[in-house]
């Protein structure tokens, strides 16, 4: 069968624009020919573009597909396809993070196995990890509001010294002069009845000091003693104890041994019960019958009757 001109043309046409497509995905880093899987998750504002990758600690596993407004919850909707060989969790998180100091963001699927694993279609939580440059941008103003406050504090320290100095007035010296006699004299008394008042008690200190001295050796002999007490081996012989007390308990409850049968039988109780009334239904008798069991009361022998009971 002889192919026509025109057939020919048509299938070159076609496998233009086939290759043609295949190069375009290509180029944009998605490989038509692997099957993947279409997830959702959602930002309170978009910083986003069908360009960021998808990543894997650091390594690109897809792509955006598509981003829109999402009218219901307000928020920003991103789709993204990674390759079906890729299994995570519905608890693993979508988060976007600054991929360089040039500003452009990213998507990183942090992966749990924990849980139902996610299924295409299925919407994951997101979380938002901001970058140096965002960190100083919003500490910025805080910073210039404090260097702020800090420079007119200054300004008015300097005034007020500019102030005081610039009084070069032959009053305001004769003030300032008196201000500071004053404030030697206030200083010289303050000093003189400190040194009274360790003068007055130089004995009651170096008593003091001596009290002291003989408390920190009690207490450095005091830790020495701990230190070499064997406190490790006590404990451990005392944890020992309690475990071998913990295997004896349970093995009463358990019933097992002679103890636990005791506490744990019926039938030792129903027995104990069953031989006290034997015991009081023969008390009755010989209180009833003492001739029948002292022979020397009475030489014919007393058959056992049942007591009766009114």
């Amino acid at each position: 069968m002889k192919i026509t001109r025109e057939v020919k043309t048509g299938i070159l046409v076609l496998a233009g624009i086939a290759l043609f497509i295949f190069g375009f995905n290509y180029l944009k880093g998605r490989n038509l020919f692997e099957p993947t899987d279409v997830f959702y998750t959602e930002f309170d504002y978009n910083a986003l573009d069908k360009s960021s990758a998808v990543t894997v600690n650091g390594n690109n596993v897809g792509k955006i597909e598509d981003i829109s407004y999402n009218y219901e919850t307000g928020k920003t909707r991103v789709a993204f396809t990674v390759s079906e060989k890729l299994k995570f969790s519905k608890s693993s998180k979508i988060k976007m993070y600054e991929t360089g100091f040039m500003g452009g963001n990213a998507l990183a699927i942090l992966i749990s196995h924990e849980g139902e694993q996610a299924k295409p279609g299925d919407l994951l939580e997101s979380e938002v990890e901001f970058g140096l440059i965002t960190n100083l941008s919003k500490n910025f103003s805080g910073v210039t509001d404090n260097l702020d406050s800090a420079l007119k504090s200054t300004d008015s320290l300097m005034l007020s010294v500019n102030r005081l100095v610039n009084d070069n007035s032959e009053a305001g010296l004769k003030r300032t002069i008196e201000e500071l006699n004053y404030t030697l004299k206030s200083f010289k008394t303050t000093s003189n009845s400190v040194n009274s008042v360790i003068s007055n008690n130089d004995k009651n200190i170096t008593a003091i000091l001596e009290k002291f001295k003989t408390i920190s050796s009690d207490i450095a002999v005091l830790t020495t003693d701990l230190k070499n007490a064997n406190v490790g081996a006590t404990v451990e012989t005392l944890n020992s104890t309690i475990e071998k007390l913990n295997s004896v308990l349970a093995t009463i409850e358990k019933g097992d041994g002679t103890l636990g049968k005791l506490l744990k039988d019926d039938s030792l109780y129903n027995n104990l019960e069953g031989a006290t009334k034997e015991m009081e239904a023969l008390l009755l008798d010989i209180k009833l019958h003492p001739k029948r069991y002292f022979r020397i009361l009475s030489k014919k022998e007393i058959p056992y009757t049942e007591p009766t009971t009114n």
